[in-house]
């Protein structure tokens, strides 16, 4: 793939069941770029509208599909797209990670890209503006950031809209977390992070096919990220907890001993108590288990190939 080397920017997308949406966005990203950009499109397992290398060549780019034997979602969908970036790119060249569906604009590309030319910089994360979702979605989210604040330890505003310098994409892809949760794989990277404020895009066509619980799901997935913190913060909570509890049943017992307790108080309180004190222990038992399944359960890096099932490009 020698044409991957002549291009300035390469844009990695992943593409799940939307071609007309895609369509559009290899038009439009050809209207603001002409011809120097290589789109790696990333089909992350589609049956009933695969990606076709026509629909990029057909807008004057230059490409290629990794076509997925499977679908493997949104998050891993990326972490495969920029794996086989990392094995291409040179050291001029950027990467931008953008959705399909138009939500992340291209002509806002130009603005993203230019904090990387500053030495100090090695990714830049595009945060919102201004937010069009229901009220629904909105609430959870300011929700899921103070969440993510007090158990992580850090703050999450931004999510895959984001341009990258190639030594970025390499570290970033060594990284096992990189296939559950791109964000906050970003944030654990210990990269040097650049914010830059953003419209966000109207949708090309179809609606979204992330559901609330989808939404739920991925964000604990950005927690799963920095599990071995958020059990740190969890036991410590846990344990003041049931500090308190044996604190208190010491007290209640003091008042039984003392004649103080009224009949049947002292065993409801002691029972209260006591199922407290078992809930921390096992909720920090719980916490123990996601971080083996963190640490376990993630692919090596650089993985990625077991995932391809082809490689279309402009030679297929």
């Amino acid at each position: 793939m020698n044409e991957i080397l002549t291009k300035k920017l390469i844009v990695v997308t992943p593409i799940y069941e939307d071609t007309e949406a895609s369509i559009k966005l290899f038009k439009e990203l050809s209207s603001c770029f002409n011809n120097d950009v290589f789109i790696v499109a990333v089909d992350d397992g589609s049956v009933k509208e695969p990606v076709n290398i026509d629909t990029i060549h057909g807008s004057g780019l230059e490409g290629i599909v990794l076509k997925l034997k499977r679908n493997v979602g949104h998050q891993r969908a990326i972490s495969i797209g920029l794996g086989y970036v990392a094995e291409h790119i040179s050291n001029h060249q950027k990467v931008v990670v953008m959705d399909s569906d138009g939500e992340d604009t291209p002509e806002s590309i130009k603005e993203l890209i230019k904090p990387l030319e500053s030495d100090n910089v090695d990714v830049v994360v595009a945060q919102r503006k201004s937010r069009v979702e229901s009220l629904k979605f909105k609430a959870f989210y300011v929700i899921y950031k103070w969440i993510f604040n007090v158990l992580a330890g850090r703050k999450i505003s931004f999510g895959n809209f984001m341009a990258l310098k190639p030594k970025a994409v390499k570290r970033l892809v060594s990284m096992q977390e990189l296939g559950t949760h791109v964000a906050g794989t970003v944030l654990s990277s210990k990269l040097r992070i650049d914010t830059m404020l953003l419209d966000r895009g109207a949708r090309y066509a179809g609606q979204s096919k992330m559901n609330f619980v989808g939404l739920v799901l991925h964000g604990f997935k950005g927690l799963m990220i920095f599990a071995e913190d958020v059990l740190v913060r969890v036991g410590i909570a846990s344990a003041m907890v049931a500090g308190l509890a044996i604190l208190g049943s010491v007290v209640a017992v003091m008042l039984k001993l003392s004649g103080f307790a009224t009949p049947g108080w002292f065993s409801v309180a002691l029972g209260i108590l006591l199922l407290v004190f078992l809930q921390t222990g096992t909720m920090t038992l719980m916490m123990l288990m996601l971080t083996g399944v963190v640490k376990s359960g993630s692919i090596k890096p650089l993985d990625y190939k077991i995932f391809v099932d082809e490689v279309i490009d402009a030679k297929s």
